[in-house]
């Protein structure tokens, strides 16, 4: 029975459902959220760049909470599968306290406000992506179903990431007016709040006995996983990955609007669209190429191409530059970007596989929980250092708000950060991830030695099978299957 589900079409179309909120509420975050703040509300450039970044701090609080929440938690509807159920209401409703107009000439009640209110959002956000994120590998064990499961859901992802990508230009076409930004996330509330609870719905999960350890030792036990060299090298293509994409969602309303003077006429929306378009056919072309080859080739194909065609946007970066370049321009951006998504979230589903084998405590959420803080650390370090950028070129709030042109400087400034930060980021991601230590053979080798360590499997390790545990792992071989790996920072040699 759980082969069939398994292999059915409509379990990996449930499943990748709720990724339409997490592809989709950060790209409307880190393309308007700032916008809304500076242009709307003509909240300095370099404050409203904090207010992600200190959203990111309280996370820092709140992810490994929720990993260690979830992994002790006992529930009919399955552990990860309950907080699905209770997050798909709460991210509608944070989603929406963001966007509220809050206009007061007290710059110092605004600031916070909308800090209290993001730091609201991102903790409904962690309710729903740190058990959903840890929830594949409690439903599939094989690799290149989990393969097809990942690519289904980025392909949702990518989706979300179309809508918000595509819905928000033509619902806001001044810029300036609040109202505008809300009416958006009413209807972004409700989007969120379905494709969750209907992935809550189609999904299932294998019970096991939660695990007990006490919330004292929650935060060691969540900073535990990064003793996996695997895991390690996976965070650094998350954080540099994620980090190219969002410096051009966070740049490109500024990019458009105050680079190419472009916004209006529906040329924004147009470009928006190419973008996200391209990345769902390029998680349609790519998703199937992983499967046949590794996880890590849809980075290793997509992000050449991508930094090829952003270096090329230094020749079109000006006021009444053909649009038609632009735009084929960044279809390739976006193609490229599709194979960061797509490798990532199919390499997450094998971490807690390794960390198992370390550790002896099957935990996926603990490891979903701190992919999910880097995750979000990415978009608040990228929103704030884009602000401090901003600030540094000269740009101004009030010249913004009040709808008008910001200096040469200032737009030469604004080309080179959206070009270069990316390119600098996508090379050391191309460099992670060919570095990063497993494809399907070593995954086979690791869950076989699970197998052994669980008395499942009666055969004895060969010198070539140690070798690549000990290179995925970063552990001597000997020093594997220890709950102690999970609970102290001790030697793994």
């Amino acid at each position: 029975m759980g082969n069939n589900r398994e292999n059915k079409m409509s379990s990996r179309v449930f499943y990748g459902l709720a990724d339409i909120y997490g592809g989709g509420a950060f790209v409307i975050i880190g393309t308007f959220f700032t916008a809304f703040l500076t242009k709307a509300l003509g909240m300095p450039v370099a404050l409203a760049g904090t207010i992600p970044l200190i959203g990111k701090v309280w996370d820092a609080v709140t992810d490994p909470i929720m990993g260690n929440i979830t992994d002790r938690t006992r529930s009919r509807f399955g552990a990860k599968r309950f907080y699905l159920l209770v997050g798909s209401f709460l991210s509608g409703i944070t989603f929406l306290l963001m966007w509220v107009p809050f206009k007061t000439g007290n710059m110092t009640g605004l600031y916070i406000f909308y800090m209290l209110m993001y730091m609201l959002f991102s903790t409904g956000f962690t309710i729903v992506m740190v058990p959903y994120n840890a929830l594949l590998p409690d439903m599939v064990d094989d690799y290149t179903v989990r393969a097809k499961f990942s690519g289904t859901r980025i392909a949702f992802s990518t989706f979300g990431s179309i809508l918000a990508g595509l819905i928000p230009t033509i619902m806001i076409k001044d810029n300036t007016d609040p109202f505008q930004y809300f009416a958006m996330a009413l209807i972004f509330s409700v989007v969120f709040f379905i494709v969750v609870f209907l992935t809550f719905l189609g999904t299932w999960e294998k019970k096991k006995e939660p695990i007990r350890v006490g919330f004292t030792k929650s935060f060691v036990q969540s900073l535990t996983v990064y003793k996996s060299r695997s895991y390690r090298i996976f965070i650094a293509i998350f954080l540099t990955g994620q980090g190219a994409a969002d410096f051009v969602t966070g740049l490109a309303v500024y990019y458009v609007d105050d680079v190419l003077n472009a916004y209006g006429g529906g040329r924004f929306t147009i470009l928006m669209g190419v973008l996200m378009i391209a990345q769902f056919i390029g998680t349609l072309v790519l998703t199937p190429l992983m499967v046949k080859t590794s996880k890590k080739f849809p980075l290793l194909l997509g992000f050449p191409i991508r930094i090829i065609a952003t270096l090329a946007f230094f020749f079109v970066s000006y006021e009444g530059a053909p649009f038609n370049v632009i735009l084929i321009l960044s279809f390739f951006v976006g193609f490229g970007m599709a194979g960061s998504s797509t490798t990532i979230y199919a390499i997450l589903s094998d971490m807690a596989d390794v960390d198992e084998l370390i550790t002896s405590i099957n935990r996926p959420a603990t490891c979903s929980a701190m992919a999910t803080f880097v995750r979000k650390i990415c978009t608040g370090l990228s929103s704030a250092i884009i602000g401090l950028l901003l600030a540094l070129v000269g740009y101004d709030a009030k010249i913004a708000s009040s709808g008008g042109r910001q200096s040469f400087y200032t737009r030469q400034g604004i080309t080179l950060i959206y070009i270069i930060a990316p390119v600098i980021l996508m090379t050391l991601a191309i460099i992670f991830t060919l570095i990063f230590p497993m494809k399907k053979k070593e995954f086979d080798i690791v869950r076989k030695e699970i197998s052994r360590r669980k008395g499942e499997d009666n055969t004895a390790a060969s010198d070539e099978e140690k070798k690549i545990i000990e290179k995925v792992t970063g552990f001597s071989f000997d020093k594997l299957w220890n709950k102690e790996n999970a609970l102290c920072f001790g030697s793994n040699k």
